[in-house]
């Protein structure tokens, strides 16, 4: 019994241990945003000695902050769009269709989300300088589902399978064609794992660097991540506005996580179990 009580003191220890570790770099960028430019430079303070809003005021004022923020939700939205209607019926094919190559063809999407970034960048700069794409949405939007879809083919085809194939078969005898079936019947069912996969797509694509770096450079077409690597002061680095433009872009992204948790959990576990 003591050794049981020991384990489990033991235990909470270690798990408020591993929450600090991992909430303090988060809770100290949080407390740069909200103290003067002084304090920033001369202190390592945990608790700030005067609390400022003014590095928030100056992401919005000394730069169009909210102009790069419509920029990366449009092209994280639209990819995230393209990537998901793609996939599903991609993944759809591979899952539920009986055709030869299917393994192959899960090979290919393998091997493409294997090549690193900077291997791509080239023919694909050169491509969208050709099509007259550069400083543009889809500019962006094209080299993005490029990555995002064998992320969500990959997710979506396990979250597909697991579908029971006697609902597929029940719709067929009544009747219902192979794109029915899908409308009616797998899409719903598969309704928790595709949310999960839209996640997931829209947060890769939200925080791209590289491609956004390249192929927008234009301060009216760039993308937060970009637009934040690119904050500039006269004489220093602007670290409280740093601060600032990054506890803005990812608060959301961490309300949207919280709100939908329940929806993420339930999509990450659909394919895990076979049932």
């Amino acid at each position: 019994m003591k050794n049981k009580y020991l384990t489990k003191i033991g235990f909470y220890i270690f798990l408020t241990i591993f929450l600090l570790i991992i909430i303090f770099p988060f809770y100290y960028e949080f407390l740069t945003s909200v103290k003067t430019p002084n304090e920033i430079f001369s202190s390592f303070n945990l608790i700030p000695s005067t609390i400022t809003t003014a590095s928030y005021k100056l992401v919005f004022t000394a730069r169009p902050f909210a102009k790069f923020l419509w920029n990366s939700f449009v092209i994280s939205g639209i990819t995230t769009l393209f990537s998901i209607a793609i996939a599903s019926f991609t993944a759809y094919a591979i899952a539920r269709l009986k055709f030869k190559g299917k393994t192959i063809v899960l090979g290919l999407v393998l091997a493409v989300s294997m090549f690193p970034q900077i291997s791509t960048i080239s023919p694909i700069y050169m491509f969208m300088k050709t099509m007259g794409l550069r400083d543009t949405y889809a500019g962006l939007v094209i080299p993005y589902i490029t990555f995002a879809l064998p992320l969500a083919i990959w997710n979506l085809t396990t979250f597909f399978k697991e579908i029971p194939f006697e609902l597929e078969e029940s719709a067929k005898i009544d009747g219902a064609t192979v794109l029915q079936t899908f409308r009616t019947v797998i899409l719903p069912l598969a309704a928790p794992g595709t949310f999960t996969t839209a996640i997931l797509v829209f947060i890769a694509a939200w925080n791209e660097y590289l491609f956004a770096l390249t192929i927008n450079t234009k301060d009216i077409r760039k993308t937060v991540p970009v637009a934040i690597s690119m904050f500039q002061g006269q004489y220093t680095v602007p670290w409280g506005e740093i601060a600032a433009a990054t506890i803005i872009v990812t608060v959301p992204l961490i309300a949207m996580v919280l709100i939908f948790q329940k929806r993420i959990v339930s999509g990450l576990t659909a394919g895990a179990v076979k049932g």
